[in-house]
């Protein structure tokens, strides 16, 4: 909308009276009051709608879910991982003390 209001006024379709907007003091005032609860109404809006997001318990998506067990496979592959190269060195050493 207000990019329409921007158009029409650049093309010269219709103008603002900006002066007798501001010369007049009851409508100027009139303006103030409707912009102000103009942003009141949306600033509730954008409230609420943050308040839900924050608060609202929607678990993890799919994604999320997915990357968490990849997290505990790679956890468990490092395990298995560390335990045979504790395996490995047991049996290195084993060997090198019988070559001696």
């Amino acid at each position: 909308m207000l990019l329409v209001v921007e158009i029409a006024e650049i093309t010269h379709f219709f103008t603002l009276p900006v002066q007798n907007a501001i010369g007049d003091p009851l409508a100027f005032v009139v303006a103030l009051i409707f912009t102000t609860l103009l942003a009141l109404v949306g600033a509730i809006f954008i409230g609420v709608f943050l308040s839900h997001r924050i608060l609202s318990t929607t678990g993890f998506t799919p994604f999320e879910e997915e990357m968490l067990r990849m997290r505990a496979d790679l956890r468990e592959v490092k395990r298995d991982v560390a335990e045979l190269r504790g395996r490995a060195e047991t049996a290195s050493d084993s060997d090198a003390e019988e070559d001696s």
